[in-house]
């Protein structure tokens, strides 16, 4: 198995204040590796490094082998899902057009691939038929987060960041939530890379746990390895 995704010596800090110290990690490549930690542990930082939405001040990041510096941060976003807690849907515009947003700015309106939308929809439980054409404040927290799993699923990218996406739910919609993401990456095969502050949520979903604190790792294993 190949890793998807490898920091080497990787550091952040502002000013003084060290957030992430010498980091060097290795994420499997088709794996939900889920970060856990206190607050201001760094996994939110860790996380957000990858797509570039927070620069490294040192060290560097592989993407599929690929100095991610070396590529264009608007370009390399488009190329990762990201899955957030605010979920983020655009409430003047529909779900089909919520779901096609990434291949919309790089090929205009034409480029809402119905068939794609129908087809995410059904995978993430939601019926097209009823879902598509509706805004997003009709729908539920738990339908929208699910639209939000389909808009980063549309372009099919390897990689998918997920920060805290189901901790604004309730618990039973969160539980529901949990067992859909395993089912769609037994088929899908992505790199999920999960961040929450909930370790039973982290030793349902994960295939590997990374367990830090004052910016480093302290801890990385499969979920019965991890105490």
């Amino acid at each position: 198995m190949r890793d998807a995704i490898v920091f080497k010596n990787v550091r952040k800090q502002y000013g003084n204040y060290v957030v992430i110290d010498n980091l060097n990690l290795s994420i499997p490549e088709g794996n939900i590796v889920v970060f856990v930690g206190p607050s201001g542990c760094g996994k939110t930082t860790t996380m957000k490094m990858i797509n570039r939405l927070i620069e490294y001040t040192s060290g560097m990041i592989l993407v599929n082998g690929q100095d991610i510096r070396e590529v264009d941060p608007v370009e390399l976003r488009r190329g990762i899902g990201y899955v957030i807690q605010q979920i983020g849907l655009f409430p003047h515009m529909t779900i089909a057009e919520n779901i096609s947003l990434v291949p919309r700015l790089k090929g205009g309106k034409k480029a809402i691939d119905i068939h794609k939308v129908n087809q995410l929809l059904e995978m993430v439980g939601l019926d097209p038929e009823f879902y598509r054409d509706r805004y997003p404040a009709e729908l539920s927290g738990g339908q929208q987060q699910r639209v939000g799993v389909a808009r980063a699923l549309m372009s099919d990218p390897p990689i998918i960041l997920m920060d805290e996406p189901f901790s604004a739910l309730d618990p039973i919609t969160r539980e529901q939530l949990q067992d859909e993401l395993i089912r769609l990456n037994e088929e899908l095969h992505k790199t999920i890379v999960f961040v929450t502050h909930d370790m039973d949520e982290a030793l349902k979903i994960a295939d590997q746990i990374i367990v830090m604190q004052n910016g480093k790792v302290v801890q990385q294993g499969k979920p019965d390895q991890v105490w």
